[in-house]
């Protein structure tokens, strides 16, 4: 049937669903194994939650459905795309993906770590920085002892890398 012979209170509502955190077209989506642990156990959650929804009214049930599987067509995406990164391979005397690093930023008395992640396990809270960002890019092919100087608009951000080690 043409939705032209639908009443209008009968057409469902398109789910809106926020996208996953920006992944530029054509660049790998590198995970650690956390991550992509991870994102399988968001995929159970919501597959958990499909299961048991327990609406009565089958419109509220069906749009809740299409917006679960609208979340999980695009964790489903991501997790096909996703390229586990072996943090045992990397350089263990640079910077690479994966790597936690020990940083003294500007004259700070005291150290920060931050690990290098992917984009769905980035957390600046936790310590974790995606791999796109522009610290991390600055970062890369870095050593103990070398600086790395963030040109901001009124100052130069100058990191010095403490030491880098890889564990997940």
């Amino acid at each position: 049937m043409s939705r032209g012979f639908v009443k209008e209170d009968d057409q469902e509502e398109i789910p809106f669903v926020a996208p996953r955190a920006d992944l530029p077209e054509g660049v790998t989506n590198y995970v650690t194994q956390n991550g992509m642990d991870m994102l399988l156990s968001e995929k159970q959650v919501f597959a958990d939650e499909k299961e048991q929804l327990d609406i009565s009214d089958e419109k509220e049930r069906r749009i809740a459905i299409n917006h679960i599987n609208a979340k999980l067509q695009l964790l489903t995406n991501r997790i096909a795309t996703a390229k586990i990164v072996d943090l045992s391979k990397q350089p263990q005397d640079e910077i690479r993906f994966g790597a936690l690093i020990t940083l003294k930023i500007g004259s700070a008395k005291t150290s920060q770590k931050y690990q290098i992640v992917g984009v769905d396990e980035a957390d600046i809270a936790k310590g974790k920085i995606s791999f796109i960002s522009p610290i991390a890019r600055l970062l890369t092919d870095k050593k103990v002892g070398d600086q790395a100087i963030l040109k901001l608009a009124k100052e130069d951000r100058v990191f010095e890398i403490m030491g880098i080690s890889y564990e997940n």
